[in-house]
């Protein structure tokens, strides 16, 4: 009876392992292992960004859609009761009356760490380039409401005669009629919209990592083979506070988001109530209308001109955040997942593997 033959499954190195091994470099690093924590972190960030990331002509198509329609509805129908109809409603209290204080609680310390890691720990440059894009934005906050005041106030009579300004005729205790444009409208509006667009620099912020990665392996080598890395011409000092904030603040950056996310949403059912309850239909729109011309001609007017101060989210030492182009490779990464070519299970386009799994390296071809 014939003997088995014993097998050999060790395949022959490549070329280019062969030459890393003669070089004492190694082959090029891949990713670590994906927790469980991980993934429960990246599937609530990734349901943040399809609620916050929404097409923006549909947003505005919407916002001006329920601002004409919703009103004029509330104008001529009664319109049932409830608690967040009532004007000392736990949000409206809490929230509402200081809406652009929370916005300002949250995008403050948003702004600087994530402007603190695209920037390289340039002070000046987080200043003059984006930290100044929220000192404009409330400078048009204080600007505007204080004007719709002054119409109020201007532009109006008492209800009962014999009082000529609006101090006296509310101190009297009687009500003063005028022409007051929403500023409820206005600030949720306006309030969250600066929200999504400072919000805009975490898109394609897990690539920063992959960036890191592969960028420490090209300098320790002097491997040149990818020139296409965005990192490539950072000094050592920049590149060094690169990769120390990256892993420090990315957990903060990423909670601060989810507050952005459940404060935007908070705006938005506000803006419904107010819609409702609130002022009349040519007041809110006039309110709304106003805080949409404010976000366009600063956000797409005043910052997308090249060279310009302050510059749009994300603008920092090295560009990381890839055009709408590259939205067409996602179908391509969801036909891989489960598929017999690759056998790594991936979530929004990036290898998860098991604890105990040896992650496969990669080809050069599909770097």
């Amino acid at each position: 009876m014939a003997s088995k033959r014993k097998i050999n499954m060790n395949f022959r190195p490549t070329m280019t392992d062969a030459n890393n091994e003669q070089k004492g470099t190694g082959t090029k690093p891949t990713r670590e292992a994906t927790s469980v924590y991980e993934i429960l972190t990246l599937m609530l960030i990734f349901l943040c960004k399809k609620i916050l990331f929404l097409e923006t002509r549909l947003k505005i198509f919407i916002y001006l859609g329920c601002l004409f329609g919703i009103s004029l509805i509330a104008d001529v129908m009664p319109i049932p009761k409830w608690y967040f109809s009532r004007s000392d409603n736990f949000i409206n209290r809490f929230f509402v009356k200081f809406a652009w204080g929370w916005n300002l609680f949250l995008l403050i310390p948003f702004l600087i760490l994530t402007s603190y890691i695209y920037c390289c720990g340039q002070k000046q440059r987080i200043a003059k380039h984006h930290l100044l894009r929220i000192f404009i934005a409330t400078i048009f906050w204080w600007f505007w409401t204080k004007l719709f005041n002054v119409i109020e106030a201007n532009f109006g009579r008492c209800m009962v005669k014999g009082f000529g300004t609006k101090a006296t005729c509310l101190h009297a205790g009687h009500m003063w009629n005028g022409f007051d444009i929403s500023g409820h409208s206005f600030i949720l509006i306006y309030g969250s919209l600066v929200l999504i667009e400072e919000a805009r620099c975490l898109m394609n912020w897990d690539g920063i990592k992959d960036n890191i990665r592969l960028e420490e392996y090209q300098r320790c080598t002097k491997d040149s083979s990818a020139n296409n890395n965005p990192l490539r011409n950072l000094s050592e000092q920049e590149f060094e506070t690169l990769q120390v904030n990256y892993e420090k603040y990315t957990p903060y950056i990423r909670g601060l988001f989810i507050g952005i996310t459940c404060l935007q949403v908070i705006w938005d059912f506000m803006l419904f109530t107010t819609l409702l309850y609130y002022h009349v239909m040519v007041e809110k729109l006039l309110g709304g209308v106003l805080a949409i011309i404010t976000w366009f001609l600063t956000y797409h007017v005043w910052y997308k001109y090249p060279k310009v101060i302050p510059s749009l989210p994300g603008d920092g030492v090295f560009k990381y955040i890839k055009n709408q182009a590259a939205k067409q490779a996602f179908p391509a990464a969801r036909r891989g997942i489960g598929s017999i070519n690759n056998q790594t299970p991936t979530f929004m386009g990036r290898p998860i593997y098991r604890q105990n799994q040896e992650p496969k390296q990669e080809s050069d071809s599909n770097r």
